[in-house]
């Protein structure tokens, strides 16, 4: 086990669960007729992102004991995510999330994670923490802090790793999950003291810092503790800055959008590659832009995360 962990390139720590989304485009929830299942959850999206792009990858999470946690499990395994830290816990069921899909920018979500994710259950004792140190990456979410005892095990899995190589903090500001932002925001500070990169949004940005210029957004961060600051600002594109002074921001990739979720996984598991790679800042950007820019454009989260040859063949067409 020791030398699998080692070689791993990126664990990620998290949200996992099924989605279910629509058939059918701009139609409301209430009148869908037919829906298509998939592997769902941040933690878990980020993690086929990576391996679809030929990175050994691995989530720390959990399911319930059920039909669905079977299937994740399934899925894992055909996107060739390693599931050995993917746990059950028999008291709560595997969280559905359904969406409704009306584009070009408007995807709401219903998430089903009553009477407790199980996602929520991980615990500080059950951590393998000699392979969380010994991954190349380390990905953790906002919404592993949401709830006890997954937030002690998350920050207990950041003080354990040290900021050993890459650590991520994907902020992840989901508001049901929470009841304000100012009960967050204590979280989020002292997760960044020990991740080496924070990406977000602006939402999220505003959260974990309290303020929402993009610049400010990204000097905040790097003033709470990260190396690297990446600010998704939506159809502005993204903005990257790292502590030595150098940055970069790169328009969005145009395409014409069919679901818009799933879209920020994709642009996560090709960060992961693009530090991993060694690329300057400007070209892992664009890469990371042109992943989010293929999954948008297609239904699903999971299965439609792009390969290299899909992310060259669209970077090559944007190309002027």
């Amino acid at each position: 086990m020791t030398e699998q962990a080692q070689s791993l390139d990126l664990i990620t720590m998290g949200r996992i669960g099924v989605d279910i989304y629509p058939l059918q485009s701009g139609v409301p929830l209430s009148q869908v007729e037919t829906f298509g299942k998939f592997l769902g959850g941040s933690a878990a999206n980020v993690a086929v992102a990576a391996a679809r792009l030929g990175r050994s990858t691995a989530v720390i999470t959990r399911t319930g004991d059920d039909p669905f946690g079977a299937y994740l499990h399934q899925a894992l395994k055909e996107f060739g995510v390693d599931d050995r830290w993917v746990t059950p816990v028999a008291a709560h069921p595997t969280p559905v999330t359904f969406c409704e899909i009306f584009p070009p920018d408007d995807f709401p979500l219903y998430f089903y994670r009553q009477p407790k994710a199980p996602d929520l259950e991980i615990h500080t004792e059950e951590l393998d923490y000699f392979a969380i140190r010994a991954t190349r990456v380390f990905w953790i979410t906002g919404t592993g802090l949401s709830e006890e005892p997954s937030r002690s095990a998350t920050l207990a899995a950041l003080k354990a790793r040290d900021k050993a190589g890459i650590t991520v903090f994907d902020l992840d500001w989901r508001p049901m999950f929470w009841r304000d932002p100012e009960e967050a925001r204590p979280y989020y500070a002292e997760a960044l003291r020990h991740v080496t990169v924070a990406v977000g949004n602006l939402d999220e940005c505003e959260v974990a810092t309290g303020v929402r210029e993009p610049r400010a957004c990204a000097e905040a961060l790097l003033e709470a503790g990260v190396e690297l600051a990446v600010v998704k600002q939506g159809p502005k594109g993204v903005l990257a800055v790292h502590r030595d002074g150098s940055s970069a921001e790169v328009p969005p990739v145009p395409v014409e959008v069919a679901n818009g979720l799933g879209a920020g996984d994709a642009f996560g598991g090709s960060l992961v590659h693009g530090l991993l790679s060694g690329w300057d800042l400007a070209e892992t950007m664009r890469y990371a832009n042109a992943a989010g820019a293929l999954v948008a454009s297609r239904l699903a989260c999971s299965s439609a995360m792009p390969t290299p040859a899909e992310v060259d063949d669209l970077l090559a067409r944007a190309t002027p």
